[in-house]
């Protein structure tokens, strides 16, 4: 009875060290991509593109787009977010600043660029992985799911925009925001007398 129980964990053993030697190189180029930021949303829209195609030439899977656009937008909105909402944690130090006297206080995000996007390519491979199995293709009339989508977007960015505007933060930043000091710095010495 013994030589049972060895024989399966030696057949299991190899497959347990190729998947942690797979999950470590998955890492070590996932860690590799953090910089890319252009390459890695262009690679995400290429992935997009092939699952438009596939769902256009398939003529179906609506089930499966919707609910994909719905996660996305679940996803968008943790990207918009403030990690700590002035709504919700009013007492908290960590609060966004709401009048100009307050201290500056930087945008943090509730979901990361990295994970946004990471998140993202994952949903749409597996959006792309289920247009192979008819189970998922679910047969419904798509322009009222899309009515739907599109109504719900609307609705949401809308109530995200009002809480931007109302806490007073914007969640994109085109670089590092410079400082410049006094222009004229010979007159201010009193050289230019």
């Amino acid at each position: 009875m013994e030589g049972l129980g060895e024989d399966a964990a030696t057949a299991v053993a190899p497959l347990a060290k190729w998947k942690n030697d797979f999950s470590r190189l998955f890492q070590y180029y996932l860690d590799r991509s953090t910089p890319h930021v252009t390459e890695r949303w262009l690679g995400t829209f290429a992935i997009s593109a092939f699952y438009v195609l596939r769902v256009y030439f398939a003529q179906g899977f609506y089930i499966v787009s919707y609910g994909l656009g719905i996660y996305i937008l679940n996803l968008l909105i943790g990207f918009l977010s403030p990690k700590v909402d002035p709504e919700l944690e009013v007492l908290e130090g960590a609060s966004l600043p709401t009048k100009g006297s307050d201290e500056f206080k930087p945008f943090i995000r509730r979901l990361p660029e990295f994970k946004f996007w990471y998140s993202i390519t994952k949903a749409l491979c597996m959006a792309f992985f289920m247009t192979f199995f008819s189970i998922f293709d679910v047969p419904v009339f798509w322009p009222i799911l899309l009515c739907y989508w599109i109504v719900l977007f609307f609705l949401t960015m809308k109530r995200q925009i009002m809480h931007m505007i109302k806490y007073k933060y914007v969640p994109f930043s085109m670089g590092k925001q410079r400082y410049t000091g006094k222009t004229n710095t010979a007159s201010g010495l009193g050289l230019m007398d």
